[in-house]
């Protein structure tokens, strides 16, 4: 789309029993997985680095599987979020960051900090993390985003913040979760939860085309029609790169959603027809 930023869709994760024989194809070696998968996405969440750290061969080997122009957004290190005083956890965030993120090189894209649904938004707390995060890490820019799952940051001050050092706050569409569709940065990051596995590609058609119509409305720079933003002020309109993670319950379909999408929303990536 002209005046429009690059829609990217993709999956948590490549490593999932159930996607064998379903995603991947029969006999597919294991051990190419992430092959595979980074040539029918444009994108894939790491979400192993939640809970475990890996070795910089292990990073660089992501990124010699996967073609040009792909991208890996990264979850960070619980032991950096699940803090009662966030900016305690700089130690933390130095291990996680060094680990090796830099190997992934120009395949680098956003990186997620999640919170517990515990975490309740103080004003404070959050400006004293945001003030840890890079701007990049090592000579890589750093794009970060927060998911928050408390009630308590529908609050406009908390987008205010967000907005003011270019963080981005992850739109998830769960119901126990907070509903927060603005834009606080130079991107858009969303994670549907809701896909269904019952349903062969995730999702209806109708509902299919409706999120792709919301990922169109944010790589414009536009908050979609049909979401309310908790804060009306909104930023300066103009193209954003949007970021669109299909990570639902069952996952078995999640795969199949984004294909959906980016065939919807990316016509000029040709997935491959096996």
């Amino acid at each position: 789309m002209a005046g429009a930023g690059r829609i990217r869709c993709g999956i948590g994760g490549w490593t999932f029993e159930p996607w064998r024989g379903v995603f991947y194809p029969a006999k597919w070696p294991q051990a190419r997985e992430l092959e595979y998968a980074s040539r029918h996405l444009t994108s894939i969440e790491i979400n192993g680095t939640y809970y475990s750290s890996f070795k910089p061969d292990s990073w660089a080997k992501w990124r010699a599987s996967t073609p040009e122009g792909f991208k890996f957004s990264v979850k960070a290190s619980r032991f950096c979020t699940n803090r009662k005083v966030l900016a305690d956890g700089k130690a933390s965030m130095d291990i996680f960051l060094g680990q090796g993120l830099t190997e992934l090189g120009d395949r680098l894209g956003p990186i997620l900090w999640q919170f517990m649904p515990t975490k309740k938004f103080d004003y404070d707390d959050f400006a004293g993390f945001i003030d840890l995060l890079p701007e990049k890490v090592g000579d890589l820019p750093a794009r970060h985003v927060l998911e928050v799952r408390n009630g308590t940051f529908n609050d406009p001050k908390f987008i205010g913040l967000c907005r003011d050092r270019g963080v981005a706050i992850c739109n998830s569409d769960n119901e126990n979760y907070p509903f927060i569709p603005d834009i606080t940065a130079d991107f858009v990051y969303l994670r549907l939860l809701s896909a269904n596995d019952e349903i062969p590609t995730g999702y209806e058609a109708k509902d299919l085309d409706l999120w792709a119509g919301r990922f169109q409305s944010y790589a414009r720079g536009e908050v979609p029609g049909d979401f309310t933003p908790v804060d009306r002020t909104g930023p300066p309109e103009g193209p954003r790169d949007v970021y669109a993670y299909v990570i639902h319950e069952g996952k078995v379909r999640a795969p199949a959603a984004a294909m959906e999408f980016i065939r919807r929303v990316d016509p000029d990536f040709e997935i491959p027809s096996d």
